[in-house]
């Protein structure tokens, strides 16, 4: 009798768990909201910036053959008050860069990001070299971010008379932290009462599960439907009015569904890479797979002539030809899952490049029920 109460208890914890949340995580297949879609306009921007990178130890451009280099130094000295158009500099501690980074969704003024810099002229390494303050300007020639510090470079490059030792690429490095926002990207995500959830792998199937996961939860949550399907691409969702954009993004963010995905086989000719997706079929078939050796070698032969006769000592060539053919077997393919279809290539024991001829050949027969990808 006395574990009756323990099991009410249980049976109510059971019930207090919400639709959609982590009590779905155990089914296989399912997949949280958040990870197979992405909320339209909720994006990054990239900017980019030209600067200079000093403090070099000899690798830097020669000035001689990047004359934009020594335009941008003459520039900067310029505005230091430092006059140098008359003389003839040739440092080789500063190099011309280009400087990307990409400014992430609610960035706002004050906030740090990574920046990317990357060598334009003849430098040889970035190694030891501080960025000079650069601005970061966006597609609509807006500067949104400044630039400015240390770079840390992962690759390096020797070279002596006779030998050079290189690893990696010692002319494009990184600054964590280096860019300081100026800006914000105008818009608020609270000020949309209607939300659209864009899929990475567009497919009706997944955006019609997306929309009934979402309203099953939105029933008992917030008493009503608040999901409906556009298209293979994309669902729309009406915020309630009582609750942010950023809370109602997180609980939508957490539910759990099924994604479908296309019958598709992606193989790669070139490193012998073969991906069958869960949902690829294959009617029966039988399959003869075999390798033809055909071997040519060539060879010479002296040919002299009898002794005390006018003839003469000549090379004759000589061919020799052999023709193998290993592990021509025919084996009966066939089944209704990705497991049966793995079984019977594992069988008859190919190599990928087996493994490719005959799926290709199953597709032109039309037994390959799934989309063929070759890259």
């Amino acid at each position: 009798m006395s574990r009756f109460p323990g099991m009410l208890l249980l049976l109510a914890l059971v019930a207090a768990v919400p639709v959609g949340s982590t009590a779905w995580a155990g089914r296989d297949g399912a997949v949280r909201i958040k990870d197979i879609t992405a909320v339209q306009g909720v994006r990054a921007n990239q900017l980019v910036g030209y600067g200079l990178v000093v403090g070099l130890n000899g690798t830097g451009d020669s000035l001689r053959n990047s004359p934009f280099t020594a335009q941008s130094l003459q520039s900067m000295l310029d505005q230091m008050g430092v006059n140098i158009r008359h003389a003839n500099s040739r440092t080789r501690n500063i190099a011309a860069v280009l400087v990307t980074a990409d400014l992430p969704p609610f960035a706002g003024a004050g906030s740090r990001i990574d920046v990317t810099v990357s060598s334009l002229g003849d430098a040889t390494s970035l190694a030891g070299g501080s960025l000079v303050m650069t601005p970061l300007s966006g597609a609509d020639a807006a500067i949104y971010a400044v630039a400015q510090g240390p770079v840390a470079v992962s690759g390096f490059s020797v070279q002596g008379r006779a030998e050079s030792v290189s690893q990696n690429v010692p002319t494009t490095g990184r600054i964590p932290n280096g860019a300081l926002v100026e800006r914000e990207v105008a818009g608020a995500l609270d000020d949309e009462a209607t939300l659209v959830l864009e899929l990475r792998n567009p497919d009706f199937s997944t955006a019609v599960r997306i929309a009934d996961t979402i309203n099953a939860f939105a029933r008992e949550r917030y008493g009503r439907r608040v999901a409906r399907e556009q298209d293979l691409r994309s669902v729309s969702l009406q915020r309630p009015y009582n609750v942010s954009a950023a809370r109602f993004l997180a609980e939508i963010g957490e539910l759990y569904t099924d994604a479908d995905s296309p019958a598709r086989v992606v193989i790669d000719e070139r490193t012998g890479t073969v991906v069958i997706g869960r949902e690829v079929q294959i009617a029966t078939v039988a399959v003869s797979h075999g390798n033809l050796t055909v071997r040519i070698t060539e060879g010479a032969n002296v040919s002299q002539p009898e002794p005390f006769s006018d003839g003469e000592t000549v090379v004759v060539p000589e061919t020799f030809v052999s023709v193998n053919q290993e592990g021509a077997n025919l084996a009966i393919m066939g089944g209704t899952n990705l497991e049966t279809l793995v079984r019977g290539l594992n069988m008859m024991g190919l190599k990928p490049t087996g493994i490719i001829a005959i799926l290709q050949a199953i597709k032109t027969s039309g037994a390959l029920q799934a989309e063929l990808v070759v890259q």
